[in-house]
């Protein structure tokens, strides 16, 4: 990363946000073809497989960097150490009023945002100088981003920093060096902007039982989750994110739960005055590497970026945020329900079947789930195997709860019968 400025110390925090009261305005469907443009033409080779490592990240952001002209618009600073010593780094663009921070990847196994802010940087570096949007944040926003908070957990794709902790449940004890860090670079800077980047569970889903891509959140500050014009703010900047993806994911975008957390760091963020919105990547069809939900979070960032530079955030209406559907948890992945499950005796057994996968996002290790009568329960998918024949094809023919799924489904009650599906898929069928 030679062409990148390394700083050791952030500079003075700019000035604070005043936001004055002025009539509340309807947020239009933003045109998206500029901002998805950017995340196609910048997107930083490297990262197509989204687990990848704290050296591998940082060795493709830096290749992105030092391959094109204007590097040195982007600055990087170590900011401190993870428990077993990788550095973890801030980067910093603009030299604006208002301050934002964004950090992604403080779950080492959620790493879409971490991917989309590369992308990001690697925008910034090198787009022309002529580039109107950049500018426009350059002159109002002070941008810091923190990519990768938990690069140890990183290292081994898990939730938990190298102490098992969860770094988002440590914010009131600051036990970890990864949360004492996020607390320090909030407070050096005292933020008036928050991206709190995660990945969630990707058995989740809207109430018409789709996929949810993206779920937002304005995280309550106390138990009550009153609105007070911290958390006001992030109510706003959640709506102009909705506005902005309903158009490219429309019935796929729900909101978090907002119960008060007191260990999260979204929770403690609006109580230190930093308005934060929580972004979270759960899954679309088709996307196991999670590539589209990377270009749709650069998207997202940039439009809530500008409309907090050109000032328009101060007066968007919540509704795109206030209507969208809670998420709703899955238990299982697909459902196979009206058929008869044939077992190594010959004798057919009306059953269904729920299979649950190890990665829900690549579909790979089905297990079994619940089996029996399952009319009525939930799954991401639901197969109506009404007049169909299951075949176990593991060794003994039996189904066993959280056992390896091996699984035809067939036409007849013959095991040569015509093969309608098999779980998991084998290549070539």
């Amino acid at each position: 990363m030679g062409a990148v400025v390394l700083l050791s110390l952030f500079a003075p925090a700019p000035g604070r946000l005043l936001g004055q009261a002025a009539p509340v305005t309807e947020v239009g469907d933003r045109d998206s073809s500029a901002l998805l443009a950017i995340a196609d033409e910048y997107r930083v080779p490297g990262l197509e497989d989204r687990r990848f490592t704290h050296e591998e990240y940082w060795g493709a952001v830096g290749s992105a960097l030092d391959a094109q002209e204007g590097s040195g618009r982007v600055s990087v600073a170590e900011v401190g150490r993870s428990v077993e010593g990788r550095s973890i780094r801030a980067v910093t663009l603009g030299q604006g009023p208002v301050s934002v921070l964004l950090w992604s990847q403080m779950h080492g196994d959620e790493s879409t945002a971490t991917m989309s802010l590369a992308d990001i940087i690697h925008w910034w570096a090198s787009s022309p100088e002529s580039d109107p949007l950049r500018r426009r944040l350059a002159d109002h926003l002070a941008i810091t981003m923190i990519p990768m908070l938990n690069p140890d957990g990183a290292e081994r794709f898990i939730r938990y920093d190298a102490l098992g902790v969860d770094v988002n449940r440590d914010a009131r004890r600051l036990a970890t060096p990864e949360g004492r860090i996020l607390k320090a670079v909030r407070d050096s800077l005292q933020a008036d902007f928050g991206f709190n980047l995660h990945d969630q569970g990707t058995r989740t889903a809207g109430p018409d039982g789709e996929l949810v891509g993206i779920a937002l959140l304005a995280p309550a500050a106390d138990e009550e989750r009153s609105w007070g014009p911290v958390r006001q703010r992030a109510r706003r900047l959640s709506a102009v994110i909705a506005a902005t993806l309903r158009e490219e994911i429309p019935g796929r975008i729900a909101r978090y739960d907002d119960s008060f957390t007191p260990r999260a760091f979204g929770d403690n963020m609006q109580r230190w005055g930093t308005s934060t919105v929580l972004i979270e990547s759960g899954a679309l069809p088709d996307d196991p590497q999670k590539q589209e939900l990377r270009r749709l979070n650069v998207l997202a960032i940039l439009a809530a970026l500008e409309s907090i530079a050109e000032g328009s955030l101060e007066t968007a209406s919540t509704a795109p945020y206030d209507d969208l559907p809670m998420n709703v948890d899955i238990e299982n992945d697909l459902l196979l329900v009206g058929g008869q499950v044939v077992t190594e005796s010959g004798v057919a057994h009306p059953l269904d079947v729920a299979v649950v996968y190890d990665d829900p996002v690549a579909r790979t290790g089905p297990r079994y789930g619940e089996i029996g009568d399952l009319t009525g329960e939930r799954a991401l998918e639901i197969v109506d195997a009404t007049g169909l024949y299951l075949y176990p094809e593991l060794e003994g023919g039996i189904l066993r709860r959280g056992g390896e799924v091996r699984l035809s489904v067939r036409r007849g009650a013959s095991p040569e019968s015509e093969l309608v599906r098999r779980i998991p898929e084998l290549a070539g069928e």
